[in-house]
């Protein structure tokens, strides 16, 4: 939105490197498309303001859509775009990432959040402007499944868990100091973004959904709202005109007290909600029976299983529930720490992660390798 000319050219000139890369590793027959999305495409880009100018800060998220079956091209495309990514990273100055899709698959999918602020919102890197046509669904927000919020709280509530990692070291470099009031800031700016998903009030502008949540003639019925909007207030705010925070490890602990605390109960709200249950703690939320992850077909769920864990998923009790259920009955044990601490609680937690670990820096490790599948 007010980035400098020098740095709309530095992102164009990467966008283009990217595209000519791009094109070397998948076939002209295969490539449907490379679009450039999150905020940059957007539009919405953080512009951090340093001493030799203006420079990005989000993350660069590329889609490249393929022709053929989603599942054949993932395996045989992932990890050269990996590989790209992550070579690009450092003298690109921000993380790239790429995400293998399917526009016919796209097409038949539900809407979420992703969906939705892709096609509210993109840059085409390669292929036909009219490259989302028949797929016009995924632009109304009131069809994001109600899910959705809580996968929202997921993936920010597992950067709050990164970020107590991080705390219960006794000291921060200036790069983990950045990492940390990053990822706070995106924990704040997610508990009111999933309040609107949860109420069909979602938008793909930060700043009307900052809007919204000020105007919402029935947020007084929402958990904490007053505090909520005021740190959506913050994470919009940031989000737009980053900055690198500099505090101690004890400052930053009692902000991810808190935020954590807040963010653990707007879940169990949003899912007491969804689920149309009445669980009083996380703890009784997570070691229910209750699916969490429904409309997913059986043999699917098992297939992803059995390649997330191996053998050992085929005789578990639990694989044929989507994999991303054993994320959300395991975060919020995690994230409380103390919960994972008991021998129930423990147990619980190995199951649902398939590992043998009995701490919790094990446990969280086995957690981030499924997260990083199904987050």
């Amino acid at each position: 939105m007010d980035g400098s000319p020098e740095l709309e050219r530095r992102l164009t000139e990467l966008c283009e490197d990217i595209r000519r890369r791009t094109l070397s590793l998948v076939p002209a027959g295969l490539l449907e498309g490379l679009v450039l999305g999150g905020g940059y495409g957007r539009g919405h880009g953080g512009v951090l303001k340093t001493e030799a100018g203006d420079a990005p800060y989000n993350d660069l998220e590329f889609y490249v859509f393929i022709r053929g079956n989603p599942l054949v091209n993932a395996l045989r495309f992932r990890n050269r775009f990996h590989e790209l990514g992550e070579s690009l990273s450092p003298t690109a100055g921000l993380h790239v990432e790429f995400k293998i899709d399917s526009l016919e698959k796209l097409r038949r999918r539900a809407v979420s959040i992703f969906s939705y602020d892709l096609l509210c919102g993109h840059r085409n890197v390669h292929g036909d402007e009219a490259i989302f046509s028949r797929c016009e669904h995924h632009r109304d927000s009131r069809q994001i499944v109600p899910s959705e919020g809580t996968r929202l709280l997921l993936n920010r509530g597992s950067g709050l868990l990164l970020v107590k990692e991080l705390l219960l070291g006794n000291t921060l470099t200036d790069e983990q100091c950045d990492f940390v009031g990053r990822n706070l800031a995106k924990a704040k700016l997610a508990l009111g973004d999933a309040l609107l998903a949860a109420q069909g009030l979602y938008h793909w502008d930060c700043r009307e959904r900052g809007r919204r949540l000020m105007e919402f003639p029935l947020r007084a019925n929402w958990p904490h709202a007053a505090e909520i909007t005021q740190h959506h207030s913050y994470g919009v705010d940031f989000k737009l005109h980053p900055r690198q925070i500099q505090k101690s490890v004890s400052e930053f602990s009692r902000e991810h007290e808190e935020l954590t605390t807040l963010m653990l109960q707007t879940w169990l709200w949003l899912e007491n909600r969804r689920l149309k249950s009445k669980f009083s703690t996380l703890e009784e939320y997570s070691l229910s029976q209750v699916e969490k992850c429904a409309g997913t077909r059986t043999w699917q769920n098992l297939l992803l299983n059995v390649t997330t864990f191996g053998a050992k998923a085929t005789f578990d009790k639990r694989s044929p529930r989507y994999p991303r259920e054993r994320l959300f009955n395991a975060l919020p044990l995690l994230l409380a720490h103390s919960a994972s601490d008991g021998l129930a609680a423990k147990r619980h937690l190995q199951q649902q992660l398939l590992t043998r670990a009995d701490d919790w820096h094990g446990l969280v490790a086995a957690y981030k390798q499924v997260w990083s599948c199904y987050g």
